[in-house]
């Protein structure tokens, strides 16, 4: 009798856990790694790439996987945590395979690739592609009213080729649930091509986040790819203190047209940031804080504070201005916690609850300065001010720790560092115990 092996869609594995044999996680399953094969063989797996905690990527052979069930993988024996290179003859499943455009061997049929199967081959560890569930038709809008169907790996062509203009619709549906930094990471993994045809596929507001989380030449290399309107889109939905330093890694006449064709208020406050050193209150800080006039109640200035779009830094506390209550404001009066906003009645008027005392940062304040307040008043962002009282803006604790850490840290956290002492390993494909 037949054995009858289960075939797993790999778009159901995106970001599962993956366990060592004691049962603790090691990390996240984030790609595949197959290796295309001559003719109309079916591709054979080779490993998984696996997001550990610190953000590093290994490789974990098939042979160390014991089983791949609903919300989990299981691994077994020691695993290498030497930092996962992509060789020049592997293929990863989901940043490469997947929105790609094949052909059907028998008809000539244009299709797009919606899913991958993989199977376990009867009495061995070794996984291979045997399935592919494509849509019919070219991309486009229109694309989802097409017929799917489900075929052979040998009943389609065309992965091995070389495509200009792949989509990323159905890439970007396995990783929907990242969050920004994490899908920062599978786009600084990906090969420039696709994480041109990736970022494209974003939409605006999505590929900001991601653009605020990536190391400053991917962040230059994508906008430098996007046509001059959705860049300038892309820096308007953008933090304006991350769009100040993007556009200050850029050519001038570049920075420049950008500026131009971003809304006036926009660019208004870009330019404005760019006028500061960068290691400066100024230059750190952001124009959008929660601004308030001293006759809001407490139940507006809550109101504000669930704005889902707010970092928790500057959730954290609203600043109580006179009019305009945008920055630059009216005379700063000083700022409320939040924890005090929790304390008093709805009604309470802000300007009765006001912290007056604390003192506020020029923006001239240098880094060094800035770090020592937040410390000593224990603080998650702090207000600037200018000489003339208004409120310019406020300099959070994230942004605070962007520029204390390494120029290279966001890279050193996508890549991992490289091992050394207890953590030295043998190259990915093996383990400190065989093969």
């Amino acid at each position: 009798m037949a054995v009858v092996t289960p075939r797993i869609f790999v778009s159901h594995l995106s970001g599962i856990a993956v366990f060592d044999p004691n049962g603790d996680q090691v990390g996240r399953l984030r790609d595949l790694v197959a290796l295309l094969r001559v003719g109309d063989r079916p591709p054979r797996l080779l490993g998984l790439v696996v997001e550990v905690i610190s953000r590093r990527r290994i490789f974990v052979p098939m042979t160390r996987v014991t089983g791949v069930e609903s919300g989990q993988i299981v691994t077994t024996g020691v695993v290498n945590m030497r930092r996962f290179e992509q060789r020049a003859s592997e293929t990863l499943v989901f940043g490469e395979l997947l929105d790609r455009r094949v052909r059907l061997v028998e008809t000539g049929e244009e299709v797009t690739v919606l899913d991958i199967g993989i199977t376990q081959l009867p009495a061995r560890r070794d996984w291979e592609i045997d399935k592919v569930f494509v849509r019919r038709g070219k991309g486009g809008a229109l694309r989802r009213k097409g017929e799917t169907l489900t075929v052979e790996w040998s009943a389609v062509t065309g992965f091995s080729l070389e495509e200009h203009g792949q989509g990323a619709e159905n890439l970007l549906a396995t990783f929907e649930q990242l969050r920004p930094a994490d899908l920062a990471g599978v786009l600084h993994h990906l090969t420039p091509k696709r994480r041109a045809e990736v970022a494209a596929a974003l939409d605006d507001d999505r590929l900001a986040d991601v653009m605020e989380e990536l190391p400053e030449d991917d962040q230059v290399e994508i906008i430098g790819k996007l046509k001059d309107e959705r860049a300038a889109d892309v820096l308007e939905a953008m933090d304006p203190d991350d769009a100040a330093d993007l556009l200050s890694e850029l050519p001038e006449d570049e920075k420049e047209r950008l500026l131009t064709l971003m809304r006036p208020e926009e660019a208004a406050d870009v330019r404005r940031l760019m006028s500061y050193e960068e290691r400066t209150a100024g230059g750190l800080m952001t124009t959008e804080p929660i601004v308030l006039r001293p006759d809001a109640t407490v139940a507006d200035a809550l109101a504000r504070v669930r704005d889902p779009d707010l970092s928790p830094a500057l959730a954290a506390q609203v600043y109580v201005c006179r009019p305009p209550d945008e920055t630059p404001t009216g005379k700063y009066l000083g700022l409320v916690h939040f924890q005090r906003l929790l304390r008093d009645p709805p009604f309470t008027l802000v300007s009765f609850i006001v912290d007056s005392d604390l003192p506020a940062l020029p923006p001239d304040t240098p880094l060094p300065e800035v770090t020592s307040y937040l410390a000593a008043y224990n603080m998650v962002a702090a207000p600037v001010v200018d000489e003339g009282g208004a409120l310019l803006g406020a300099v959070t604790v994230d942004d605070v720790l962007d520029h204390l850490l390494p120029d290279d840290w966001r890279e050193a956290g996508l890549h991992g560092r490289t091992p050394t002492g207890d953590d030295a390993v043998e190259p990915h494909g093996k383990t400190a115990d065989g093969p």
